[in-house]
């Protein structure tokens, strides 16, 4: 999509998505993006088919959670010499017509991380998803030392820098909330946001992330690194500064 841009492919971790994983995966190939799948344990249809689609499958024969999925995922793509990857969920939620913009905003601003941020639309969003998304960005961005528009988006791309920081010690949800952070404070990495949709469809599946149970581990992980890198009013002040928006 463009000759100045490291070589990318795209990442999609998945659970138990049979009713969408084909779409989502075939939308990807048809933009001509190398893809890598992760299925995390899937105990549906997912496995048989994506032993039919052209891409890079990894299997895990149990649920490890999105964090493990992901870890595994960005070594295989280093492992193939891939020096970016752009994450997308398995569910429907992410489209592959927002990658062009996404890769674009890559090019644009090399070495930074790009987040689709769910800035359109966002009436479609449950109110109380809505609230818990805003909490999370606001405790988020304090821990990044920025500002960034959707903390919560797993559709993002990360340039080979942030690759390096697969060993973090993060399980699950936590994992993409610990990676924003140490490449934000650790690699003084930016972060772009492209806006593009939120999208809940009403026959979509239930989410896998535990309210209760993950909200806590990511609130506390962050408390944790806000207090670690000390500079706490300082770093809070930057954070509630304008995110970096790139508008199409």
């Amino acid at each position: 999509m463009s000759a100045s841009l490291p070589r990318w492919c795209v990442l999609i971790p998945c659970l138990d998505e049979e009713a969408a994983i084909r779409r989502v995966v075939e939308s990807v190939l048809a933009l001509g993006a190398p893809v890598i799948v992760v299925d995390d344990g899937s105990t549906d249809r997912t496995p048989e088919i994506l032993a039919a689609l052209p891409v890079t499958l990894l299997r895990h024969d149990e649920r490890r959670g999105k964090g493990e999925a992901l870890r595994d995922g960005f070594r295989e793509a280093l492992r193939l010499g891939y020096e970016a990857v752009l994450t997308m969920d398995g569910d429907g939620q992410h489209l592959a017509s927002d990658i062009p913009s996404i890769v674009a905003a890559a090019a644009a601003h090399p070495g930074d991380l790009v987040i689709a941020a769910r800035l359109l639309d966002k009436a479609q969003q449950p109110q109380s998803r809505r609230r818990a998304n805003a909490v999370a960005d606001w405790g988020i961005s304090w821990g990044c030392g920025q500002p960034v528009a959707d903390t919560q988006s797993g559709q993002r791309w990360y340039p080979r820098a942030a690759l390096d920081l697969v060993d973090l010690a993060a399980q699950d949800f936590v994992f993409e909330a610990a990676i924003l952070i140490a490449a934000s404070r650790e690699l003084q990495m930016g972060v772009v946001s492209v806006p593009i949709a939120s999208r809940y469809p009403l026959d979509a599946r239930p989410s896998h992330l535990r309210p209760v149970l993950d909200t806590m581990r990511i609130t506390l992980y962050t408390i944790g690194r806000v207090l670690h890198y000390g500079q706490v009013v300082e770093s809070y002040r930057r954070s509630h500064a304008a995110p970096r928006i790139v508008r199409r």
